[in-house]
């Protein structure tokens, strides 16, 4: 892409009052965005309203800023074959799985090791125009693996071995870099990846621009996933963490992957609404159950009942969705018993042992083995959980804790 069509393309996405649907009527009227700019008030008039018309013939405020910017960022040298690019809608590039969407973007910025595949059909391929030393994000072998951000510890440690295990089948995980669930989901699909191989192990959709990582405690996580993976936005670079891009990200996440699979979630819950999205995409929801006093396992419970596939291995999905498995998947690769190491970076930081128990029954040696404390300490501290009505003491030596909601 010339700066001069970056420019364009930028200056219609900066213009006050024109949005994707004026955009996309816009485009379809006059083609390019450079010629949309070359139009009279009387044409652009026959397209959209007057006030819209006014705003495309004045030069934004920030448009230079940010093109400087963008420009910069598309130009610059990184390691690990990291590349950043530009797809806009009408690009040979640009996903067939978004193109369906009711407001696909007009703008897509991608950052790391893939690409899109262009729906081109085989043939020569212009060196300028596709960077062919990146790998192609099938969208036919992804899954979506969404969830709570607040996970129980059994829920954390689910969504990464689910990732983990889709992984191992030659599947890329797509989420949304979000705290709980969707960071549990990027390190499985991560830690997936055996030593040299070449494939893309996830896909990041966020709700920033691709020169922020929000939550910032994710930096890390997000240039791994650049190195191994790919990051997505539709935002301009330098977009803050606005609450309202987020849920509007839900409909990439969904577009991108083949199914979506809820780990954990409440009744009101994002991850609700990226299934939702699916399923109107004729996409299939999964959802993992839970412990029947869990209010994270409520929305996977309501979405079963409303018809999604209820899975208890990354078996259930592949075998459901007839993706191929890998050589080296096991159909019992989801592991029953719960890491310490893994689950403790999940848990309540003000109180390791309620945010370990979870919701359903445990035993003070399991117990244990999560949190960290020694059998003394343990049992102290549950038996002022369990005056204060927060734990109960079940027969068996079990302990559990209960819903104060």
């Amino acid at each position: 892409m010339e700066r001069d069509e970056l420019q364009a393309w930028l200056r219609l996405t900066l213009t006050p009052g024109v949005g994707l649907d004026s955009a996309r009527k816009l485009l379809a009227a006059f083609g390019l965005p450079e010629q949309i700019f070359g139009q009279t008030t009387a044409a652009l008039r026959q397209v959209v309203s007057a006030t819209q018309a006014t705003a495309l013939l004045t030069e934004p405020a920030g448009l230079d800023d940010l093109l400087t910017r963008t420009w910069d960022w598309l130009q610059e040298a990184r390691d690990d074959g990291v590349r950043a690019q530009l797809i806009t809608l009408g690009d040979d590039r640009y996903p067939s799985t978004l193109l369906r969407l009711d407001d696909p973007p007009l703008m897509l910025y991608l950052l790391g090791t893939g690409s899109f595949e262009s729906n081109k059909a085989p043939g020569p391929v212009n060196a300028d125009k596709f960077a062919t030393d990146l790998i192609a994000f099938d969208t036919q072998h992804s899954i979506a693996v969404v969830g709570s951000r607040n996970p129980t510890p059994q829920g954390a440690v689910n969504a990464h071995d689910f990732a983990k295990a889709l992984g191992e089948a030659g599947v890329t995980v797509v989420s949304g870099l979000a705290r709980g669930v969707d960071a549990a989901a990027h390190e499985g699909a991560l830690h997936s990846l055996p030593v040299g191989a070449i494939r893309l192990a996830t896909v990041a959709v966020v709700g920033t621009g691709l020169d922020r990582v929000y939550p910032k405690s994710h930096l890390d996580l997000a240039r791994r996933i650049s190195r191994h993976g790919l990051l997505v936005s539709e935002y301009p670079l330098g977009t803050p963490p606005l609450a309202a891009n987020f849920p509007r990200r839900n409909r990439l996440i969904a577009g991108l992957a083949q199914g979506t699979l809820v780990v954990e979630a409440a009744l009101k819950s994002g991850s609700l609404i990226t299934a939702r999205l699916a399923a109107d995409q004729g996409k299939e929801v999964f959802a993992i159950p839970g412990s029947i006093h869990s209010p994270q396992a409520r929305g996977c419970h309501a979405l079963i009942r409303q018809g999604a596939k209820l899975v208890e291995s990354a078996t259930d999905v592949l075998e459901d969705m007839a993706l191929d498995l890998g050589s080296g998947f096991a159909a019992n690769s989801i592991a029953e018993e719960s890491s310490a190491a893994r689950a403790s970076d999940h848990f309540d930081q003000e109180d390791a042992v309620l945010a370990a128990l979870g919701f359903d029954p445990v035993g003070l040696d399991a117990l244990a083995a999560r949190c960290g404390l020694d059998a003394a300490q343990l049992q102290t501290r549950l038996m002022l959980l369990e005056l204060d009505g927060q734990v109960a003491r079940l027969p068996g030596g079990l302990f559990q804790r209960l819903d104060s909601a």
